[in-house]
C-alpha cells in the first residue's frame, strides 16, 4: 500500500581491520561475519566481547554524576517524609506515559499523597500547561516533578512558583541557553552537566531519579527491577540509541518484560498478538508502543498511564481493550488519510511536491498526521509536512525528513511565520496562522531546495557484510541473537546474498496481495533453503516466480507461532540479477 517509490542505493559497509576480526573471530570460535559485526560496534577483545554479550547492571553509572540529583533528591525526601501532596507531570506519548508510570509507581509505595497528570493533546499541547498547574494549586499539590518534558518551560516554572509550587525537571530534550528555574533540573544533554550518557530517554531520566533515592535511603536496587519493563517499552519507541547505559537497562527489561511483565502490559501483550516469553525491541516499536501511542492519540495519555499502573488483571484488560479499539480506529484513519494524502501529491492538488511534499486538508484527524507524513516520505523520499487545522484559526503539522537533511533547521528559518514550532533533526512540529501557509509553503520549498543534495533524496541500504546461506547456521544463529537487544546505534545487521531463486513455493501474501512470501535457495548452495518475508515487494513476484535470480538485503529474525521459532529472512530490498550494485 505504501510501496517506496524511489530505488535504493546499497553500501556495503567498508571491511573492519582484517588482523583483528581474524583474532577476534579464533578467540571466540565464531564465524568471522560475526567477528566482522563486532568490530564495527568497538568490540575489539575477547574482553569487550564478553562485557557485550553479557550486559551487568553493576556497570550503570552512578546517577549522583548527574547535574542537579542532589537536589531533586532532597526535595523528593522532604515532600515524602512530611507528606507533601506530589504531582508526577508527563507527555501523552509512550516516553512521557511510561516515565509517570515509573516514578509513581515507584513514590506510590512511599507515600499516600501523590497523583499524576497527563495534558490533553489537543487542548493543552505538549508539555508542561498553564491548565496543569492550576489543577495542581487547586487541589493542594506542593511538587510537580515533570518527565520527558520542562527543559523549556521557563514561564511555567515561574507561574508554578507564584502558586507556591516546586517544579522539578526531568527531561532528555536539548535546553535552550536559559534554563528554568526550578528546584532541580535533570537533563544530561545540559552543557553543564557531566553524566557519561546523554542519550537516556525521558522515562530514563525518571529512572535515574528513582536509582538516586534508592542509593540514598537504602531502597534494595532489586526492587527497582519490576519497573525496567517500562523503561525498555521506552528506549525501544522513542528510539534512542541502544548503547552503553540503555543496552543494560534495554536488556534487562526485556528480560523483565518477558518474564514477569506488569498487568497493563501483559493485556497489551495479549491484544497485540504476541508470543509471551520471546518479545523483542521490534515487538515493542511495531505491537506495543503504537498502541500505548493511541490513548493519546485518540482520547487521553491518562488512559495509558491508568493501564501501565492497574495493579489487576481485570482493569488491565479492561484499559487494555479500550486502548486496543482506539489503535484500531487510529489505523482506520491513518489508512484513509494516507490513501488521500498520496492521490493529493499524484494529481498535483498539495501545496508542495517539488524538493518537499508538503499537503493540507483541515478535515484530517490531528493525531495521525505524524504516522501520514511518515507514510508519505517512504513513498516519495522527500523532506514532509502534513497539515490540517486546529483550535482558533490556526493550521497544525507534523514535519518528517529524510537521512542527513535537518528539517528543523528548515523550519526554524520559517519561524517568523509560525505561532510555535518545536522538535529535531528528523520530526518537528509546528503551528501557524492559515493566512501564512502559502508563504510559508513557498519560503520552506527554497530553503529546502537550497540545501538539499541529491544523495540525501536516495534512500539509503546500509549493508554490513555479504553472507552465504549456508553459514546460516544454528550457531551462527544462537550467537547473533546474543548481539540483542537491536536499536540505533546497534542495528539488527543487513546482509547481502547474491544470485537466489525461489524454490517455486513463493506466493503474496497480506490483505491486499502486496506482500511477498518466500522460501530462497541460493545457487551455489542449492540444498539450503531459507523462508523470506519482503513487504510491499509484490511488484517483483512475476520476475521471481518465472525462476529468476535476484540479490537481497536482509536482516535475519527468529519468528515464534505457538512455541515454535522459526528463522526468517526480512527483506529490506532486492534486485533483478541483471541490474548492476
Amino acid at each position: 500500500m505504501y510501496a517506496m517509490a524511489v530505488e535504493k542505493k546499497w553500501i556495503l559497509r567498508e571491511s573492519a581491520d582484517r588482523q583483528t576480526v581474524r583474532q577476534l573471530s579464533s578467540e571466540l570460535g565464531v564465524d568471522p561475519v560475526l567477528a566482522e559485526l563486532l568490530v564495527q560496534r568497538g568490540v575489539n577483545t575477547f574482553q569487550q566481547a564478553r562485557s557485550f554479550f553479557r550486559p551487568s547492571l553493576d556497570d550503570l553509572h552512578d546517577p549522583f554524576l548527574m547535574k542537579d540529583m542532589e537536589e531533586a533528591v532532597g526535595r523528593v525526601h522532604q515532600a515524602v517524609v512530611s507528606r507533601e501532596r506530589i504531582l508526577v507531570y508527563g507527555d501523552y506519548d509512550v516516553d512521557g506515559t511510561t516515565a509517570v508510570s515509573l516514578v509513581y509507581s515507584f513514590l506510590r509505595r512511599l507515600t499516600p499523597a501523590i497523583d499524576f497528570y497527563i495534558p490533553e493533546r489537543y487542548d493543552e499541547g505538549y508539555g508542561v500547561s498553564y491548565k496543569g498547574i492550576d489543577w495542581a494549586y487547586e487541589n493542594g499539590f506542593g511538587l510537580i516533578i515533570t518527565l520527558d518534558c520542562g527543559i523549556k518551560a521557563n514561564e511555567k516554572v515561574e507561574y508554578a512558583r507564584g502558586r507556591g509550587i516546586d517544579m522539578i525537571i526531568c527531561d532528555h530534550h536539548l535546553p535552550e541557553n536559559e534554563l528554568p528555574k526550578a528546584v532541580a533540573v535533570l537533563d544530561p544533554k545540559r552543557e553543564d552537566c557531566n553524566y557519561p550518557f546523554d542519550d537516556l530517554s525521558g522515562c530514563g531520566v525518571g529512572f535515574k531519579l528513582v536509582q538516586a533515592y534508592s542509593q540514598r535511603y537504602d531502597i534494595p536496587f532489586e526492587s527497582l527491577i519490576p519497573l525496567l519493563d517500562l523503561l525498555v517499552v521506552s528506549i525501544a519507541s522513542d528510539l534512542v540509541s541502544v548503547t552503553d547505559e540503555n543496552r543494560i537497562l534495554a536488556h534487562y527489561g526485556l528480560k523483565q518484560l518477558n518474564s514477569s511483565p506488569r498487568e497493563g502490559l501483559l493485556a497489551m501483550i495479549h491484544l497485540s498478538g504476541l508470543e509471551p516469553m520471546h518479545l523483542t525491541i521490534d515487538d515493542i516499536v511495531f505491537k506495543i508502543g503504537p498502541r500505548i501511542n493511541a490513548a493519546g492519540r485518540m482520547e487521553s495519555g491518562r488512559i495509558a498511564v491508568e493501564l501501565l499502573t492497574a495493579s489487576d488483571e481485570a482493569t488491565a484488560v479492561r484499559i487494555g481493550t479500550e486502548i486496543n479499539e482506539h489503535n484500531n480506529e487510529r489505523k482506520n484513519i491513518d489508512r484513509r488519510i494516507t490513501q488521500e494524502a498520496l492521490e493529493m501529491v499524484r494529481t498535483g492538488n498539495c501545496l508542495s511536491s517539488g524538493n518537499a511534499t508538503i499537503v493540507y486538508n483541515p478535515q484530517w484527524h490531528k493525531g495521525v498526521v505524524g504516522i501520514v507524513a511518515s507514510r508519505l516520505v517512504e513513498a516519495f523520499y522527500k523532506p514532509t509536512i502534513v497539515f490540517t487545522q486546529s483550535q482558533g484559526g490556526l493550521v497544525t503539522g507534523s514535519a518528517r525528513s529524510v537521512h542527513g537533511f535537518d528539517l528543523y533547521d528548515a523550519i526554524e528559518s520559517c519561524a517568523d511565520l509560525l505561532e510555535n514550532f518545536g522538535g529535531h533533526l528528523y520530526a518537528a512540529g509546528l503551528t501557524l496562522r492559515e493566512e501564512n501557509l502559502e508563504a510559508f509553503c513557498e519560503r520552506i520549498e527554497k530553503f529546502i531546495s537550497g540545501r538539499i543534495i541529491p544523495e540525501m533524496q536516495t534512500p539509503v541500504v546500509d549493508v554490513d557484510a555479504k553472507l552465504n546461506f549456508s553459514q546460516i547456521t544454528p550457531k551462527f544463529l544462537r550467537i547473533l541473537k546474543q548481539f540483542q537487544p537491536f536499536g540505533p546505534g546497534n542495528s539488527a545487521p543487513v546482509f547481502l546474498t547474491e544470485n537466489v531463486y525461489d524454490n517455486g513455493m513463493g506466493r503474496k501474501v497480506g490483505a491486499e496481495g502486496g506482500h511477498l512470501k518466500l522460501e530462497l535457495i541460493q545457487e551455489s548452495h542449492p540444498y539450503h533453503h531459507i523462508s523470506a518475508i519482503a513487504f510491499n515487494m509484490a511488484g517483483f513476484f512475476d520476475h521471481i516466480k518465472a525462476g529468476n535470480p535476484v540479490d537481497v538485503c536482509y536482516s535475519i529474525v527468529e519468528n515464534y507461532y505457538r512455541g515454535t521459532a522459526n528463522t526468517q529472512l526480512r527483506i529490506k530490498d532486492l534486485r533483478e540479477r541483471d541490474e548492476l550494485l
